[in-house]
């Protein structure tokens, strides 16, 4: 709130002068003739309600509702040379030709690509990319990935 009226602090203080003399002009056309224009200091003091209220409102719905939360997450990162760890390759049950797809999706190629570069048809790409993540026990690329550098599998 304490924002909003700083940057918009010229805004404001135009419309409460504002408001400040009209309320003054009704005071002084009340104290004058009370009986013939009561209806409009009611109709005043409704208005001036009313814009509070809007304003409030407009804050209420204006006011982003979306939350950015950051998450930190650490990197496996080798740090020497790299070894096939042929004990999880065994256990996972990856055949070769799964294992070089798992390459290829590491570089960031597409279906499209892998099948280019390997002379297969993309139908067999997908099904060597759907053995993988079920085989690696993940959802995404991305965790088979993570998941087969976790183990080795790939560097």
């Amino acid at each position: 709130m304490l924002n909003f009226l700083l940057r918009n602090k010229h805004t404001v203080l135009y419309g409460i002068s504002l408001a400040l003399l009209l309320f003054l002009l009704k005071w002084l056309e009340l104290r004058f003739v009370i009986v013939n224009h009561a209806f409009e200091v009611y109709i005043g003091a409704i208005a001036l309600l009313f814009t509070g209220l809007g304003i409030w409102l407009a804050m209420k719905l204006t006011r982003p509702r979306i939350e950015t939360v950051v998450v930190e997450k650490e990197i496996y990162a080798p740090t020497s040379g790299f070894v096939l760890n042929e004990q999880e390759l065994t256990k996972t049950g990856l055949s070769k030709r799964e294992l070089e797809v798992l390459h290829l999706m590491a570089e960031g190629l597409s279906n499209q690509e892998i099948a280019a570069r390997l002379f297969v048809s993309l139908n067999t790409i997908k099904t060597h990319s759907s053995n993988v993540l079920e085989k690696l026990d993940v959802k995404r690329r991305t965790q088979a990935i993570e998941k087969a550098k976790r183990l080795r599998l790939i560097p």
